[in-house]
């Protein structure tokens, strides 16, 4: 708990911070969303490497993340049934989808696809909260999607990698619960974390004894290299990226933050191509640029309803 409210004391200390010019500047915890880079390629070396079954691994680390986080589940939310809603999207339904993808398709792959949530956020706020989308959002939304195409579809056979499919899906389901998420009161970021966690893995533990096998087994084969990612799964993403994101948002204007942010999958391209020998192609590069030249366009375009929606 310690280490929590020392986090957490650290960015709110900082986050009043200007720059010398009048803008606000990022101060350095709030770079600990960088934490958030590695998490694919880290995920994508437990789940295919190291075959720990993906369903599994997304129970265990939401099991981590409630123990860790167990002190602030008091007071008591007013609206648990929200945040049960919010739970089965952004915890259950994104992570369930995002790791089976990460076991059948590459980190850096998964790293841009994941971006979508930007434009999926954008255009539910258009359908569900009435946000009016201008040209250049428009354009910006047709490339992220455009980017994505290029880098899923194999040139030979023309089909799409049914991993990056399931990485499309999560960044779907995670644009649903941003929007569950904005007509909730305020809520304290690293509670919201800790109900997330708690809510989230006893559901993926059943659906992993069904649809998964010799899950405990091969965790356990794993030795401290498994270990040490899952650490990292709970304490640098979930808790320390994650819980940093939500204060950057509140924080900061979104033109401000979104190429800040953008950083996220730039940072996972590199270290999965470096750690994880996944290659770089032309193609690659292509669909990278386009898909994250849109999202910049997307992010940098004020969100009246939505303000989140900029950053996935």
């Amino acid at each position: 708990m310690c280490l929590i409210s020392q986090i957490d004391g650290c960015i709110k200390s900082r986050g009043n911070l200007k720059h010398p010019h009048g803008h606000p500047q990022l101060s350095p915890p709030d770079y600990c969303l960088l934490c958030v880079g590695p998490q694919h390629g880290i995920t994508r070396w437990a789940v295919f490497d190291a075959a720990v079954p993906p369903l599994f691994f997304a129970a265990i680390m939401f099991w981590g993340v409630a123990l860790v986080l167990l002190p602030f589940l008091r007071p008591l939310p007013k609206n648990l049934i929200m945040l049960l809603l919010i739970s089965i999207f952004i915890g259950v339904g994104h992570f369930a989808l995002l790791f089976v993808g990460l076991a059948n398709a590459e980190a850096s792959a998964a790293s841009i696809v994941i971006q979508l949530s930007v434009p999926f956020s954008t255009i539910m706020s258009v359908m569900f909260l009435s946000e009016k989308v201008g040209w250049l959002r428009g354009i910006g939304i047709v490339l992220a999607f455009v980017g994505v195409l290029v880098i899923a579809i194999d040139p030979t056979s023309f089909t799409i990698t049914l991993g990056l499919l399931y990485i499309a899906a999560a960044a779907f389901i995670a644009s649903i619960g941003s929007v569950v998420m904005k007509r909730m009161a305020p809520i304290f970021a690293l509670q919201m974390q800790a109900w997330i966690g708690l809510f989230s893995f006893a559901p993926l533990f059943v659906v992993s004894a069904f649809l998964e096998q010799n899950q405990w087994s091969t965790f356990i084969a794993g030795g401290w290299p498994i270990i040490a990612a899952t650490v990292f799964a709970v304490i640098g993403v979930a808790v320390f990226g994650h819980g940093a994101f939500y204060h950057l948002i509140k924080k900061h204007d979104i033109s401000l933050l979104a190429p800040v942010t953008l950083m996220t999958p730039i940072w996972g391209v590199a270290l999965s191509i470096t750690f994880l020998n996944e290659p770089l192609t032309i193609q690659f590069i292509v669909g990278a640029i386009t898909s994250l030249g849109g999202v910049l366009v997307i992010a940098v375009r004020s969100n009246k309803k939505m303000p989140e929606a900029g950053t996935g």
